[in-house]
């Protein structure tokens, strides 16, 4: 479909060739009456309406908006969210048209209350995930925040803005986070400045050329090192915010191909723009960049966001409650496990990419934060604290000596296969579906409770961020969700 992506000439090509093959790639693309894949999804953006949107993606939307904005309550207590609101408060402060900073009230600048409320989220652990490695919400939710404060944008437009954020991102890492990891790259901060930037656009009105301009400046701005990891979201969600701002004003950040193009974000992060991959999830090593906009806005990514309500590694989430759920069913002991085995995807065991792995799941000595405590943990107390600072029972750090790990290729991805073997020689087995932590709204609320002992806000006053959230496609104005985090 995209003559672009024929058009690869690898890292040495001579400018006068590039610009000639740009040019070939745009010419045949008029010709053939195709756009590009920015200008696609320029045009979906700008259409797309909050009619257009199924139950299931609206629900899913309030339940990402309510646990990110939890995570920043959350974060907002641990010491890396006081350090990012005293950091953009000295240095950005008071700023009379910028955003406010969540729980603080105090105002910055629009990219600096969007850095300091997505630090607050990260910090704060409750995070929403997309194929193990991204958290879309950490960026999407800080940016459509701060943008419908300026707007005075409804809830159903702020829904609107962020299934847009969302779709728009989600698509555009699905195949190839692994790859984009496996270059040096942190995949999460690469592909949610997209989100991020696309959300505040959306709820900003821009027309198609802006929206493009905006992915365009995006390609420019987007990037994270996974050897340093010292700035990721909170990073690209400022950018985001500065792409939003440029186009706004006229900054149209080049070319039509600027990510399938012979030189444009495929090739540039992920090494080319014909659908090669160095690793994925399944174990296939091809996709296809028109994959990115098919059935764009009848098949909903969003749908696949998961919720990390647990503050550990993603995938680990499931070793905890399949394990535990495998007690319940069949009335399994701690005292009565002789040993446990997990089967899970082979990604899962080399975090953060098996190029360069850093986190070894399946051998070593077990650890404190490895899957092996996590699933000990399930055994022994049905469950993990919603909240730091509880101690580690001394039956978790026993028993995860006697947990394996073995990792395989046909495993999905946050679904283990987990087996128990009784000390009366009897053997119990459940295999998760990587969806347990796929749920609707009333299901988050009910779970993200958890974090009320934790946060900086009475419960009642929680209670009212979650009835707003549940019924946020009738509130006039989505900055309510921002003055309900403040201290009283």
């Amino acid at each position: 479909m995209f003559a672009a992506a024929a058009l690869s000439g690898g890292l040495g090509i001579h400018p006068s060739a590039l610009a000639a093959s740009r040019q070939q790639a745009q010419a045949a693309a008029r010709t053939a009456g195709s756009k590009s894949l920015s200008r696609q999804f320029a045009d979906w953006v700008v259409r797309l309406r909050y009619e257009d949107l199924p139950p299931a993606v609206v629900d899913r939307a309030k339940g990402l908006t309510l646990q990110n904005i939890a995570s920043a309550l959350v974060g907002s207590q641990m010491p890396a969210g006081k350090q990012a609101i005293d950091f953009v408060t000295e240095e950005e402060g008071g700023a009379k048209t910028g955003g406010t900073i969540m729980v603080s009230g105090a105002k910055a600048t629009k990219g600096g209350a969007a850095f300091a409320n997505a630090e607050m989220m990260f910090a704060g652990g409750k995070w929403d995930t997309f194929r193990m490695l991204t958290h879309p919400g950490t960026v999407i939710i800080p940016a459509a925040l701060v943008a419908a404060e300026n707007e005075r944008t409804s809830g159903r437009d702020f829904i609107t803005a962020i299934v847009a954020g969302y779709e728009v991102m989600e698509r555009m890492a699905a195949d190839w986070i692994p790859t984009v990891m496996a270059r040096g790259f942190h995949a999460g901060p690469v592909f949610s400045i997209f989100g991020a930037a696309i959300a505040a656009a959306k709820i900003m009105r821009f027309d198609a050329d802006q929206v493009h301009a905006v992915i365009s400046l995006c390609t420019n701005l987007a990037g994270a090192n996974l050897e340093s990891r010292a700035l990721r979201e909170g990073a690209a969600v400022r950018n985001a915010m500065l792409a939003v701002a440029l186009a706004k004003r006229g900054g149209v950040g080049g070319g039509e191909a600027v990510l399938e193009g012979p030189a444009g974000f495929y090739v540039a992060f992920a090494g080319n723009n014909t659908g090669e991959l160095t690793y994925s999830f399944t174990g296939q090593l091809r996709t296809s960049l028109d994959a990115l906009t098919r059935d764009l806005g009848t098949s909903w990514m969003i749908l696949e966001t998961l919720y990390r309500i647990y503050s550990i590694p993603g995938y680990n989430i499931a070793h905890v409650d399949v394990t535990a759920r495998l007690c319940e069913e069949h009335n399994i002991r701690y005292e009565d496990v002789d040993r446990v085995e997990a089967v899970v995807n082979w990604m899962e065991t080399q975090y953060p990419s098996p190029a360069f792995a850093t986190q070894r799941e399946d051998i070593g000595e077990p650890r404190r934060g490895g899957t092996r405590y996590y699933s000990a943990y399930g055994v022994v107390k049905r469950g993990f604290p919603m909240l730091p600072g509880t101690p580690d029972p001394p039956e978790v750090l026993e028993l995860m000596k006697r947990v394996t790990i073995i990792p395989s290729h046909q495993m999905t991805l946050f679904g283990p296969r987990i087996t128990i073997f009784t000390k009366d020689g009897k053997s119990y087995t459940k295999q998760a579906t990587g969806r347990e932590f796929i749920w609707d709204f009333d299901e988050e609320a009910r779970r993200i409770r958890g974090v009320i002992p934790g946060v900086p806000i009475p419960a009642a006053q929680f209670e009212r961020l979650i009835a707003t959230c549940r019924d946020l496609d009738r509130e006039a104005a989505a900055a309510t969700l921002v003055e309900l985090t403040l201290r009283r």
